[in-house]
């Protein structure tokens, strides 16, 4: 059975930094485009980052291009997210996905394989 699960989260201070890690396992998702999304309280769950199979192509959501940075490391089957000069308001669960087109999309209903989430607490 596939599965993605998420690792790195925790509490840290505005300005520090966090690595995120996605392991997948039960399947090869090295062809998959990889995404990274966020869902903070009451919110809707926002896409924040994509990379395609190859590694060579990336997206990012506007808040936070220029400040995370979305790898993949196919033969460990892991997504990383590095996230720097985090904000309170980077403050969320976040959340690991893989969709099986070749395109990244930022609609998480395009999204075939979602993980449980890791908590991100950015405190000011």
């Amino acid at each position: 059975q596939a599965q993605l699960v998420e690792s790195g989260g925790g509490l840290v201070q505005a300005g520090d930094s966090l690595r995120l890690s996605c392991a997948a396992s039960g399947r090869t998702f090295s062809t998959y485009v990889m995404g990274w999304f966020r869902q903070a309280p009451g919110k809707e769950r926002d896409f924040v980052a994509g990379i395609k199979w190859t590694g060579d192509s990336t997206y990012y959501a506007d808040f936070v291009r220029g400040r995370f940075t979305i790898s993949r490391d196919n033969a460990k089957n892991t997504v990383y997210l590095q996230m720097n000069s985090l904000k309170p308001e980077d403050t969320a669960v976040y959340y690991c996905a893989a969709d099986a087109s070749r395109y990244i999309a930022t609609l998480k209903g395009n999204y075939d394989y979602w993980g449980q989430g890791t908590q991100v607490t950015v405190s000011s």
